[in-house]
């Protein structure tokens, strides 16, 4: 559960960082890590459509500058986009000049990605762009900054199916055990998770909208 499902102490360690929606109707947000890659995201982008879910894509930059097209196609299906930095690298390791620099490197790119499909786009200054750090780690000063510049959205629910330990049935029975209202559920669309989420997303989804849960976007 400490991953799963991280603990007060965790969140407290990040308290201006959104972790779960506070909704008075009962719904939930799912959001996708590491993307766009060719093998993973227009499949799951073919599954939410199937669904009508909209969801949330915290992009790596290189994989939007790799992958263009795969990119562009999230922003056209209407799903909403946020800063996982260019290189997903961890704050821990990383120096806070290389980290930040690396955050608006990410963010340049999306906002380009975005102005290719809507030529019109202007990003609202009174609504930040989203930015989720990799692993869900940042040094106090590399926080601070984030936290000032975006709004950081970290996750109530992590389905871990990215880990080699779990099966799809596991991921499934994550979202079963821990989803909440107001949760904020994090997929990967990466070549780590792939071929459970081939069963588990859409298992997630029906028993989510079986248990009465609507779908947003952050």
């Amino acid at each position: 559960m400490l991953i799963e499902q991280p603990p007060r102490l965790l969140r407290m360690l990040y308290p201006r960082a959104l972790w779960r929606m506070e909704d008075a109707e009962q719904a939930v947000y799912l959001t996708f890590d590491d993307g766009p890659i060719p093998e993973a995201t227009p499949w799951v982008l073919d599954v939410l459509d199937r669904y009508a879910v909209k969801a949330t894509f915290f992009v790596v930059g290189d994989n939007v500058r790799k992958h263009p097209e795969e990119f562009r196609e999230v922003v056209r299906r209407g799903h909403a986009i946020g800063n996982h930095t260019f290189h997903h690298i961890s704050g821990h390791i990383h120096g806070d000049y290389h980290f930040t620099t690396d955050v608006e490197a990410c963010q340049q790119i999306i906002d380009r990605g975005i102005r290719s499909v809507f030529p019109d786009f202007r990003r609202d200054a009174s609504l930040p762009p989203l930015f989720r750090p990799p692993h869900g780690w940042m040094k106090r000063k590399q926080y601070h900054y984030v936290a000032e510049n975006y709004r950081v959205v970290m996750w109530d629910l992590v389905t871990r199916d990215y880990s080699r330990r779990l099966t799809a049935e596991d991921v499934v029975g994550n979202v079963r055990r821990y989803a909440r209202s107001g949760s904020i559920i994090t997929f990967h669309d990466s070549l780590k998770s792939i071929e459970k989420l081939r069963t588990a997303l859409p298992a997630a989804i029906e028993w989510l909208r079986a248990e009465g849960y609507a779908f947003r976007t952050l």
